[in-house]
């Protein structure tokens, strides 16, 4: 049994639970109005949205994140738009398609956040916050064509060097590129790491990858004014470089979430925080996972032998209430309690050793 918990106070206040055996669930709502609107347009630190965050709040930041960031990529390749047809720049159209393809990378994002959003079925019975790894892995095939495009436009201007025209123009339009995708970067990822979400991270990193294309735009204007013609094409391949360098990144951190991997400091924090509910007496298995950007959490802990149900529940109940105020973005924990052995006695779980898989 799981039991889900959405955080708007540090201080829990309970009201009436639904017990079951070793669980109960409860939901904390906002108290107004002015609740909600604080916390729809108040930035938060991290450590704030570490314990704060509703489930559906992240959502929504992330939401803003993106709607954000598209307009910011969108007004930034209107506006080289406007150079290439003054210059006639080869090397600044590409940078310009390439911004306006991260632009749209907010589309799959966006579909998997509404769909994170989504009450939990009797056929996805955890909900569809996986929806974000699937865009996550997009985003890291993105990024992995652009490291491969920008290796062919180097290599094609490397074989058929051309004059670059209206220089200073090409120029400034780069700058603005290089600065809008570099604040598209730093607003994404900090976003993301705040709410949990491995995908809105990637995201950001590919943004950063396209400013470093719009940089790679600038130095090869720079090389051509003095004369030298190679220089776009050779540093186009040396940003290419980079771009792989931000895809390896980006792909690690996708691979590590779709596998279910989490910080082991999150683990130890857990298990800091069980030890020091009165009644349990050790912690064994302790599992976390990543749904989407929300965690769950499942753990046995052994109580005392001789306890009641009742007491052994009440300990189980303390122990989830520790774990989501010790471990940032839990959501739901499953806790069961295990009856310590008396000497002598035969283990409890012996009848589904046989059904253990190696």
């Amino acid at each position: 049994m799981s039991d889900h918990h959405d955080h708007h106070d540090e201080h829990h206040d309970h009201g009436h639970h639904r017990h079951h055996d070793h669980g109960h669930s409860h939901e904390h709502r906002p108290t107004g109005l002015k609740h909600r609107l604080g916390h729809l347009l108040t930035p938060h630190s991290h450590e704030t949205a570490d314990k704060l965050d509703s489930a559906l709040e992240s959502s929504a930041r992330g939401m803003r994140a993106l709607w954000v960031s598209l307009a910011a990529l969108g007004a930034t390749a209107v506006a080289q738009a406007v150079v290439v047809v003054m210059s006639g720049s080869v090397a600044l159209l590409g940078d310009t398609v390439h911004n306006a393809a991260d632009a749209l990378t907010a589309v799959p994002l966006g579909i998997a956040f509404v769909l994170g959003r989504r009450a939990a079925t009797r056929r996805f019975t955890y909900g569809y916050g996986r929806a974000e790894d699937l865009a996550g892995m997009a985003i890291v095939l993105t990024i992995a064509a652009s490291a491969a495009f920008a290796a062919w436009a180097a290599v094609e201007r490397l074989l058929d060097p051309r004059p670059v025209a209206h220089i200073p123009a090409v120029a400034v339009a780069a700058l603005v590129g290089f600065a809008g995708n570099e604040w598209v970067a730093r607003y994404r990822i900090r976003v993301g790491r705040e709410i949990g979400s491995a995908a809105l991270v990637a995201d950001g990193l590919h943004a950063r990858t396209d400013g470093f294309t719009s940089l790679a735009v600038l130095l090869g204007a720079g090389g051509s004014a003095l004369g030298w013609q190679l220089a776009d094409p050779l540093v186009g391949l040396a940003i290419t470089a980079a771009i792989a360098l931000v895809l390896r990144d980006a792909a690690r951190e996708v691979f590590r979430r779709v596998m279910d991997a989490v910080d082991p400091e999150l683990v130890d924090r857990a298990e800091g925080a069980l030890r020091e509910v009165p009644g349990v007496r050790e912690v064994g298995e302790l599992r976390l996972r990543w749904i989407g950007h929300r965690l769950r959490a499942e753990v046995a802990v052994v109580v005392d032998g001789e306890a009641t149900v009742r007491m052994a529940h009440a300990i189980a109940v303390e122990a989830e209430h520790a774990l989501l105020h010790a471990v940032p973005r839990l959501t739901a924990a499953l806790v069961h309690a295990d009856p310590a052995p008396a000497p002598g006695e035969a283990d409890p779980h012996l009848a589904l050793a046989h059904h253990a898989t190696h």
